[in-house]
């Protein structure tokens, strides 16, 4: 495995199918070698719900960014989202069999592997378990056990759950694409990989990806993800309270919402008037910038009052020192920013991938709507250099311990998102 391998995101979205093929350069930054995008179809609020449909999607993303970057896609790196997504908090505790030895990693490993154990509803995995901070002998605030002493060794995780049958749905899409999954992604870290900074990460920050079918949020501080949320609501319904207040068809929504839309009413003037084409012969119908950011303000409101909720019920809106970061398609919408500052009161900025990417990339990757597949490729990346600092380390065990790989494997294994994929690939066989 090489490290500066090619990498592929696949972003299935509700409004769009982004594949996007990156590598890092010589200086740490992503170059965007290829990118296709098409209209999503079969997908709805983050879920799949025609594979058919959603295969033909992810078969012409692909083939466009195949086709640009000159490179033969096997592997993609996928993202999960939907509104089934949900997090809990759980405290973890461990009794140590001799307090005079220092703690170690395995010790720390079995916590978190304790933490699959946890009995879900029907239907719910555990995708992801994130550990907070560890309590030895209830001295709390220990951010690195490791080498420690003590005899109750605990820790405070963060437990991200999904719907088993909304990420087999996927795994099935990417399959009959032709395609291998390399990893299962969480969206909202994939976007916080592409618009957030360290200091930012560190400092407290609220990050809002604004999608077509959900909002993802995603709260750090610290470094450590806090908390997680996916809210059932995004630029669809938007479009779809336009189409339904102008009474105009659904198509014209959208490209009013997109060229003339505004979240706040009072910036737009009475006599700004714009001319949709009637159908059939029927005469053009005038509608009011006004009226249009009106209708778009109500319900971005009401999206806004569901982050708000969501920041306040985490516990951390007092910690926000960077504020909120809005990104995704939804973030485009003009005056936004401000209507969340005003809604909220937290200081709101909009996030854009660039931080990351190398100086030749497209112009058109730069924009909040690819945060997610570039987060997909950086997280990739991450992973996999995460992957070949492993193997080295086991390289020299290997001629010492017998059961060196195999101890290996099993350690890959009982990563986070890993332990969930092969659980879907191991239906996925069974079932074949």
């Amino acid at each position: 495995m090489e490290e500066n391998e090619i990498i592929v995101g696949l972003d299935i979205g509700t409004t769009k199918i982004a594949c996007i093929v990156g590598q890092k350069d010589e200086f740490g930054k992503i170059k965007i070698l290829g990118y296709g995008k098409t209209e999503s179809i079969g997908v709805k609020r983050g879920v799949v719900i025609n594979i058919e449909d959603t295969v033909t999607s992810i078969k012409t993303a692909v083939a466009q960014a195949e086709e640009k970057s000159k490179v033969d896609i096997k592997y993609v790196n996928v993202g999960i989202a939907g509104q089934h997504i949900k997090s809990i908090q759980h405290r973890g505790s461990l009794i140590r069999e001799d307090a005079d030895q220092e703690i170690t990693n395995e010790e720390v490993e079995k916590l978190v592997s304790d933490m699959y154990k946890l009995n879900m509803s029907p239907g719910e995995e555990i995708i992801e378990v994130i550990p907070q901070d560890f309590i030895i002998d209830d001295e709390d605030g220990i951010r690195h056990p490791v080498g420690m002493l003590g005899n109750k060794l605990e820790a405070n995780f963060h437990i991200i759950i999904g719907q088993i049958a909304a990420a087999k749905n996927i795994y099935k899409c990417i399959v009959k694409a032709g395609l291998e999954m390399a990893d299962l992604i969480l969206e909202p870290m994939a976007s916080a990989q592409a618009v957030l900074s360290e200091e930012e990460k560190e400092a407290g920050v609220a990050l809002v990806d604004i999608g077509g079918g959900t909002t993802d949020i995603a709260i750090f501080q610290d470094s450590i993800i806090r908390h997680t949320a996916v809210i059932p609501f995004g630029g669809d319904i938007v479009t779809e309270d336009v189409k339904e207040g102008c009474s105009i068809i659904r198509r014209h929504a959208e490209e009013l919402k997109v060229k003339f839309g505004s979240a706040l009413a009072d910036e737009n003037s009475e006599n700004e008037v714009v001319a949709i084409p009637g159908l059939r012969g029927r005469p053009p119908k005038e509608i009011t910038l006004k009226n249009l950011a009106s209708i778009i303000q109500a319900r971005m409101e009401e999206i806004i009052d569901h982050v708000h909720y969501e920041v306040k019920t985490s516990g951390f809106e007092k910690k926000l020192i960077a504020g909120i970061v809005l990104t995704g398609g939804g973030s485009q919408l003009r005056h936004l920013n401000q209507l969340m500052e005003f809604k909220t009161g937290i200081e709101t900025r909009i996030g854009y991938p660039n931080e990351h990417l190398a100086k030749e990339v497209p112009e058109e990757m730069a924009s909040p709507m690819y945060a997610t597949g570039i987060g997909l490729v950086i997280e990739g990346i991450k992973r996999m250099e995460s992957e070949i600092r492993t193997s080295r380390s086991n390289l020299d065990a290997i001629t010492d311990k017998p059961n060196a790989k195999k101890d290996a494997k099993k350690e890959k294994s009982l990563k986070g998102t890993s332990r969930y994929l092969e659980k879907i690939k191991k239906w996925f066989e069974d079932n074949n």
